[in-house]
C-alpha cells in the first residue's frame, strides 16, 4: 500500500533507466549485497516469474504470460553477469550486449532463447502471439533459467566443498 504518486515516480524512474518496475525493484533491494548473493536473488526472481508465467499461461492470459516469461529472462541474463564478472547490467543495452557473452559460453541456443523473450516482451502490448506461440517460448526460456540457475547451483557447491 503506497501512495500512488509514490508509485508513479517509481514507474517513471523504471522507465528512465529502461527497466521494468519489477527489475528496479529487485535492483534497490539487492543494492548492499555482494555480486554473488545478487546473482542468487536474480535467478530466484527468474524462477519465480517462470512460475507465475506458467500459472498465466495455463489461467489462458496469454499477454501477462509473455511480460512473465520477459521478466523471467532479464533476470537470468542480469544474474549470470553478477554471478560470472561481477557486472551490473543497468539498461537494455546492457543486456542485449551481454547476451552475447552469455551466447558465446552457453551456445547460440541462447541467442534464439533471448529473441523469443524480446517477442514475449513485445506480446505484451501487441497481443499477436498465439497460444502456441507462448508456449513455445516458455519452453525455450525456461531452458535459459534453468542452465544459468544449475551453473550458479554447482557454483555454490563447489565453493562449500573448498570452504
Amino acid at each position: 500500500m503506497l501512495p500512488r504518486s509514490l508509485i508513479e515516480k517509481i514507474r517513471q524512474e523504471a522507465e528512465t533507466l529502461g527497466v521494468s518496475l519489477d527489475e528496479l525493484i529487485i535492483e534497490r533491494l539487492t543494492s548492499g549485497l555482494d555480486p554473488k548473493e545478487r546473482a542468487e536473488k536474480y535467478i530466484e526472481a527468474a524462477l519465480l516469474f517462470l512460475e507465475r508465467a506458467k500459472r498465466e499461461l495455463e489461467e489462458g492470459d496469454l499477454k501477462q504470460a509473455s511480460e512473465k516469461l520477459w521478466g523471467a529472462a532479464a533476470p537470468a541474463i542480469k544474474a549470470y553477469a553478477y554471478w560470472k564478472d561481477g557486472k551490473r547490467l543497468a539498461s537494455y543495452r546492457d543486456l542485449w550486449e551481454y547476451k552475447d557473452k552469455v551466447v558465446i559460453e552457453l551456445g547460440k541456443w541462447v541467442r534464439s532463447a533471448w529473441n523469443v523473450a524480446n517477442s514475449m516482451h513485445t506480446n505484451f502490448y501487441e497481443g499477436w502471439a498465439t497460444r502456441k506461440d507462448v508456449e513455445d517460448a516458455f519452453t525455450e526460456i525456461e531452458r535459459l533459467i534453468k542452465v544459468i540457475s544449475e551453473r550458479l547451483r554447482r557454483c555454490r557447491s563447489n565453493i562449500k566443498k573448498e570452504g
